[in-house]
């Protein structure tokens, strides 16, 4: 699951607007040069079925979609992050040597 999520650059694109309070798909593809509604929506089922996000669906006319991070999700995050920082010492020579 890490693998595949840490793999996709747009995974974390998507946390990051997430954090930002952008969670409507289409301004999710307006804010980001390159990211396409087709590799969003691939990104976001991923991201679903691995329990990270979920889809909440407004029964509104037009339909609004948003999308938010679980409570799993949350800590899913917090681990990315701190493999993030680990991944960085380690660019800066930081980390003891192993």
């Amino acid at each position: 699951m890490v693998e595949s999520i840490y793999g996709c650059k747009w995974s974390l694109t998507v946390y990051q607007l997430l954090a930002c309070g952008i969670n409507r798909p289409g301004e999710m593809v307006r804010q980001v040069e390159g990211l396409s509604t087709k590799v969003l929506n691939e990104c976001l089922r991923r991201n679903m079925e691995f329990g990270i996000l979920e889809r909440v669906a407004y029964d509104e006319s037009p339909p609004r979609v948003e999308y938010r991070v679980t409570p799993f999700g949350g800590k899913f995050v917090r681990v990315l992050d701190e493999l993030e920082k680990l991944q960085q010492e380690l660019e800066r020579g930081d980390a003891p040597p192993g």
